[in-house]
């Protein structure tokens, strides 16, 4: 007889029964109660027995009586003996217990349930025993552990650690290579420990994120490294949850494997990808990845962070002097002196051409980055020699200064950018802490660009012209074609909106290409209706010249236009002649005067004013500038300079005009002094050219 029927008959304490002419039974209200849930229950005791809907309905004994049931007669045969020994060990213990085995359904097929009983402590005793349907999810695990054990071979041969843990993080399985690695042999066969406990201590704050994203269904990564005698091994771990059909982690598979050698090849192609390879110095990689290191560092510990950019002046004229070779030796020796100057104080790297940066971190106070500075100034006054010739060279510092300055790591390269750029606007040499009055100077410039591009691009630009007249009849002998734009309002404006654009070659080139036809188009206009038409001068900026083809460009769409070459006129100011590259601005004004257009040199004495210029360049006219002519009344030497070129025009062939004649008193001086034509507000303003034309009609 099983242990289930020959315990000790027990009195019910919580269903109400009724006992009566030998009978036992519960209820009627109990009944339907307990009769209601999903789970096969089971009461037995001496007074009240009792068998549930769903416990029948499975078992298909709905006739049975309660004394002829024996819950054992239904169990698995492997199972039977094992669950009589556990349920045994609850009676003598009198507790409550659990277990899992497999009850045969009405069709003859076993699923697997979990027993749950609980044992009545009282001198009579008895049990309640309910049965949950586990089958599903035992079925994966059978068949995971099954498929585990058929691939156990297959295991065994990978090189890498496979640990198989359940979702508690208890190991099930090692292969031979997890354990060799782990426990130093290959043939262990009992597991149960902890997979978190056999890692080293430094990655279990890891491993414990990925184990719990891989009990979320997620597959999760995460690297480690080991140390065994004086080797350190590196390892790429892989956790794979294996999941039932509701989703829900089953076990989880977990492979590390190997990957020294990979990890130190890649850290030597990252060392070789972050350094620069002429001067050996850190590169513009390593530079961006350090400097967000220590921002994040100096923002957590409320410390300041400062950037310095340098660039050595005049860089481009040593490799056009003494060659590239030379240039690389100076980027070479410096590098040398200022790794030596930094080590241990700051980050050097070099960011491409001759732009270094330096990043200072723990920074006290301004005094320290000054003499920062200073030191990396120095570097430069030691003599450095390249093929017998000593390499002259200056540098320029900006510096930016977290979080006094900016409050990101954008922002703080964008100020000692701007810091570098200041100085260099300003004669080059030396160090510039950033302000906020270069960051107002840079908005500015960059609204005057964006302005630039939106009025070409909505084509509000208009050529306005203002009058060139003889200071004698006052009568209009010519025009200067004047840039003017319309703003959202319809306003006109004038181009000192948009200065920076004329620094711009892709900007200057197209205002000057819109100007240009405009001219020319108002120019074919004035032929076509039979008026006089006057030479009109236009003006180009400095940077139009700088690809050395401004002449061709200019002629082809005079050509286009069909415009005789002696209606238009070039001005350029003494700035072209001086700048570098003012080679190819002589180039291009004499292809244009041999072509038949006049050059004029616009407000001359206010450049590098040089007679040279005068002797040496094709210039057909001089245009005294307006400051000139505004001191006439009140300088004696402004009024013998002005009196000078105008004699001296005749002498040299050309036309000398007067800027900016705004009073009686000016034009009759000018007059005096022989100076033929002006130009000025006492004329006329620049007018548009429906203005022009009714001004040309007048000369009729």
């Amino acid at each position: 007889m099983s242990r289930i029927q020959s315990q000790p008959k027990i009195k019910s304490k919580n269903f109400a029964y009724e006992h009566e002419a030998g009978k036992t039974a519960i209820s009627k209200n109990d009944s339907l109660l307990i009769d209601s849930i999903p789970q096969l229950f089971w009461m037995h005791s001496h007074v009240c027995k009792y068998l549930n809907l769903p416990l029948r309905q499975y078992l298909g004994v709905m006739n049975i009586s309660e004394q002829e049931f024996n819950l054992l007669h239904y169990i698995h045969p492997e199972d039977v003996q094992v669950l009589d020994d556990f349920l045994h060990q609850a009676i003598v213990v009198e507790h409550k217990f659990e277990k899992s085995c497999r009850i045969r359904n009405q069709q003859g097929e076993y699923h697997w349930f979990l027993i749950q009983a609980e044992l009545e402590n009282s001198p009579i005793g008895g049990f309640k025993i309910s049965c949950t349907n586990i089958h599903q999810g035992m079925k994966i695990h059978i068949e995971s552990l099954a498929l585990l054990r058929a691939h156990a071979d297959m295991l065994d041969a990978s090189v890498d650690c496979i640990i198989v843990v359940d979702p508690d993080g208890t190991i099930t399985h090692m292969n031979k290579s997890a354990c060799e690695n782990f426990f130093g042999r290959a043939d262990l066969k009992e597991f149960g420990m902890s997979w978190i406990g056999i890692l080293p201590q430094a990655i279990r704050k890891k491993a414990k994120k990925a184990m719990l994203d891989a009990n979320n269904g997620k597959n999760s990564r995460f690297n480690g490294m080991s140390f065994s005698k004086d080797s350190v091994y590196y390892w790429d771990n892989v956790l794979t949850p294996v999941l039932d059909v509701d989703g829900k982690t089953q076990s989880i598979l977990c492979v590390s494997r190997d990957v020294t050698l990979q990890y130190l090849a890649e850290q030597k192609l990252k060392q070789g990808n972050e350094r620069d390879e002429l001067t050996g110095l850190n590169n513009r990689r390593a530079f961006k990845e350090k400097i967000r290191k220590l921002y994040t560092n100096a923002r957590d510990k409320k410390q300041k962070l400062a950037v310095m950019l340098l660039d050595l002046d005049h860089f481009k004229t040593i490799n056009d002097t003494l060659g590239y070779a030379a240039g690389d030796h100076l980027l070479r020796i410096l590098s040398k002196r200022l790794k030596q100057t930094l080590e241990g104080r700051a980050f050097l790297a070099r960011l491409g051409g001759d732009e270094f940066g330096v990043i200072i971190p723990h920074v006290r106070d301004i005094g320290e980055l000054n003499e920062i500075a200073q030191l990396i100034l120095k570097q430069l006054e030691i003599p450095i020699t390249f093929a017998g010739n000593y390499i002259n060279g200056g540098m320029s510092i900006g510096c930016g200064l977290y979080p006094d300055d900016a409050s990101d790591i954008v922002e703080l390269m964008k100020c000692a950018d701007t810091a570098l750029t200041d100085v260099k606007a300003q004669g080059r040499g030396g160090m510039r802490m950033f302000d906020q009055d270069m960051f107002n100077a840079v908005r500015e410039h960059s609204a005057q660009l964006n302005c630039a591009h939106q009025i070409i691009r909505n084509l509000t630009i208009e050529a306005y012209f203002q009058p060139k007249v003889c200071l004698k009849s006052e009568k209009i002998i010519g025009y200067e074609a004047l840039l003017r734009w319309r703003d959202e309002h319809n306003n006109i404006q004038s181009p000192a909106r948009i200065a920076a654009a004329f620094n711009d070659y892709e900007l200057s080139s197209r205002i000057s290409e819109i100007m240009q036809n405009q001219v020319f188009k108002q120019i074919t206009e004035w032929l076509a209706k039979g008026l006089k038409v006057v030479p009109i001068s236009i003006n180009a900026a400095p940077v139009e010249f700088m690809r050395d083809n401004f002449a061709e460009i200019f002629l082809k769409r005079l050509k286009t236009h069909a415009i005789p070459a002696k209606f238009v006129e070039i001005e350029v100011t003494e700035y072209h002649l001086a700048e570098r590259g003012y080679e190819y601005v002589i180039r291009a004004l004499k292809k244009l005067k041999a072509n038949g257009v006049r050059i004029a040199l616009d407000d001359f004495g206010t450049g590098h004013s040089s007679l040279t210029h005068l002797r040496d360049y094709p210039v057909d006219i001089i245009k005294v500038d307006c400051s000139f002519v505004q001191r006439l009344s009140e300088d004696k030497s402004i009024y013998a300079i002005v009196e000078g070129l105008a004699k001296l025009g005749p002498l040299l062939s050309m036309d000398i005009i007067a800027e900016g004649i705004e009073t009686a008193t000016q034009l009759q001086l000018l007059r005096e002094m022989g100076c033929h034509i002006g130009q000025g507000y006492l004329f006329s303003p620049p007018v548009s050219a429906q203005q022009a034309e009714i001004q040309l009609l007048k000369r009729h």
